[in-house]
C-alpha cells in the first residue's frame, strides 16, 4: 500500500479481505491448525512452504498485524511478540550471543537497561553504554571487534532525550552492525526511523500503538536493509546453516527476510514469547485510530508544556517540541509532526516533594504505565528505574526530581487544573 499516507495505512494495512471475508480482522483463537497430509506438515516443519501448524509460533492474526506495522514503518517484514520488554530481547539475542558486544545508548528505558545491564551480562553479552550526545569519535570508540548491534531510543524514556538517528546508524554501520531502534514513544506516525539508517524497529505496542491499556504486546520491524552476507563470520547465524532446521542458511532461503524469519523460526520455537491472538486483534483496533490520537495527545501536551513553563513551582521542563528545548533542533528534523504526549518535568523540592505532588493529582492517576488515552504519572526514579544507582540514573538522563506525565486526550484545560490544584498544595 505504498501510494497511501500513514493515516489510511492504519486503517487497510495487514489485512485485505477477498469477496466475501469478514470486514474486520478476525482472531484465530487456535493453537493448531489443520492439515491434510503428513508431507504437507513436514515441508512447514522444514521451512519450506509457509503456513501455520501451532500458535507457538506463529499466528494469522498476528501475521496481519505485524504487517501492517511493517509497511508503517517502512520495513518488509514484522513479527509480535508478547511484550515490549521480549521485543527488546528478541531483537538483539537474534544476532548475540555469549561473549559478543552490544553498544547502547544510556538514555532508555530501566527495563531495557537492565536486560542489558544486568541479565544478558549474565548470559556472557557485554555492553557498552555511550550517552547519546556523544561525538562521532567517542561513539566508534565504543565499538568492539565482537560488537553486533548499537540500540537506542528514538525518544528516550523518561528523559526525552532525542536521538540523533543518523549519526548512530553512521556509527553502527562503519563497523559493520545494525542500529536497532525502539520507536515507542514517537510511533511510526511521528517518526519513521528507517528512512533515516536504522536497520531494526522494536516497539512496546503496550503504549500508544494500543493507547487504551488493554493489552500487552510488542512488535519487531526489519528494514531489510542492512547485508548480513557482507560479514558473514560477524553475523554466522543468519549466513550458515542452521543445524536445528536440517542446515537452512536464512540469507539464502529468504533474502531480505532472513532476520524477521529467524526470530519466527528459531527464537518463537524455542522460547515461545508471541503475542496472543486476542491482544493483537486489541491492537489492530488501537492502529486504526493511532493518527488521530497522536495529533491530540501532542496538542494536548504542548498546551501542557506551555503551562509548566510558566509554572514557578516547576523547576525546569523538558518537551522536545517546546521552542527552547535543547532537543527542539532534532525534534523538527526527525519528528516535525510533533514527538509524543509525554512530558518530564521537576517539581520544586526535589524527590519528596514530587511524591506529595503526585499524591495531590485526582484527575491524572499515579500509574506504572505511559501512552495511554488517560493521563497517567510517575516518579521513574523511585519506580521504573528504581534499580539504577545514583550515577546510572544522572547518565540516563533522570533526576531524583524527575516527574514523568503522559497527557491523555482528556480536555487539556481539565488536565492543567488539575495540574495546578496539586501545585497549589505544595
Amino acid at each position: 500500500m505504498d501510494e497511501y499516507k500513514i493515516d489510511t495505512k492504519c486503517l487497510h494495512s495487514g489485512y485485505e479481505p477477498k469477496n466475501g471475508e469478514p470486514r474486520s480482522l478476525p482472531i484465530y483463537q487456535s493453537t493448531t491448525f489443520k492439515y491434510d497430509s503428513a508431507a504437507e506438515m513436514g515441508k512447514l516443519f522444514d521451512l519450506e512452504s509457509s503456513g501455520y501448524f501451532y500458535s507457538r509460533l506463529a499466528n494469522p492474526t498476528d501475521d496481519y498485524v505485524a504487517a501492517k506495522i511493517a509497511d508503517l514503518e517502512g520495513g518488509v517484514g514484522a513479527v509480535l511478540t508478547s511484550s515490549g520488554q521480549a521485543a527488546t530481547f528478541f531483537s538483539l539475542f537474534n544476532i548475540v550471543s555469549a561473549g559478543d558486544h552490544i553498544v547502547a545508548s544510556t538514555a532508555i528505558y530501566g527495563g531495557s537497561f537492565n536486560l542489558m545491564d544486568v541479565t544478558m551480562r549474565r548470559m556472557g553479552i557485554d555492553t557498552t553504554f555511550v550517552d547519546p550526545d556523544a561525538s562521532p569519535d567517542e561513539l566508534d570508540a565504543a565499538f568492539k571487534p565482537n560488537t553486533k548491534a548499537v540500540f537506542a531510543e528514538t525518544l528516550s524514556n523518561p528523559s526525552l532525550i532525542v536521538l540523533d538517528i543518523e549519526k548512530f546508524a553512521a556509527a553502527a554501520h562503519r563497523h559493520g552492525v545494525p542500529l536497532i531502534i525502539d520507536n515507542t514513544f514517537a510511533t511510526p506516525v511521528n517518526c519513521r526511523p528507517i528512512e533515516f539508517g536504522a536497520d531494526i524497529v522494536t516497539h512496546s505496542t503496550t503504549k500508544y500503538m494500543d493507547g487504551h491499556a488493554s493489552a500487552v504486546g510488542g512488535a519487531i520491524v526489519d528494514s531489510g536493509n542492512f547485508d548480513w552476507s557482507a560479514h558473514p563470520v560477524k553475523f554466522a547465524c543468519l549466513c550458515e546453516p542452521d543445524e536445528s532446521y536440517h542446515g537452512v542458511v536464512y540469507t539464502e532461503r529468504f533474502g531480505r527476510l532472513a532476520y524477521i524469519q529467524k526470530i519466527v523460526a528459531q527464537l518463537m520455537r524455542d522460547l515461545g514469547s508471541i503475542q496472543a491472538p486476542q491482544n493483537a486483534f486489541l491492537l489492530n483496533l488501537g492502529l486504526e485510530s493511532l493518527p488521530i490520537r497522536m495529533r491530540r495527545h501532542c496538542e494536548n501536551a504542548m498546551a501542557v508544556a506551555n503551562y509548566l513553563s510558566e509554572e514557578p513551582k516547576a523547576a525546569w521542563v523538558e518537551y522536545p517540541s517546546l521552542p527552547g528545548s535543547r532537543y527542539y533542533d532534532l525534534a523538527q528534523k526527525y519528528m516535525p509532526r510533533g514527538t509524543c504526549g509525554v512530558i518530564s518535568f521537576g517539581v520544586t523540592g526535589g524527590r519528596n516533594a514530587a511524591a506529595r505532588f503526585l499524591d495531590s493529582l485526582k484527575l491524572v492517576s499515579i500509574a506504572t504505565h505511559v501512552a495511554d488515552a488517560r493521563s497517567c504519572i510517575l516518579h521513574p526514579a523511585s519506580t521504573t528505574h528504581r534499580q539504577m544507582s545514583d550515577a546510572q540514573l544522572e547518565a540516563a538522563g533522570v533526576r531524583s526530581d524527575l516527574v514523568r506525565l503522559s497527557v491523555g486526550l482528556e480536555d487539556a484545560g481539565d488536565i492543567i487544573a488539575d495540574l495546578k490544584q496539586a501545585f497549589s498544595k505544595m
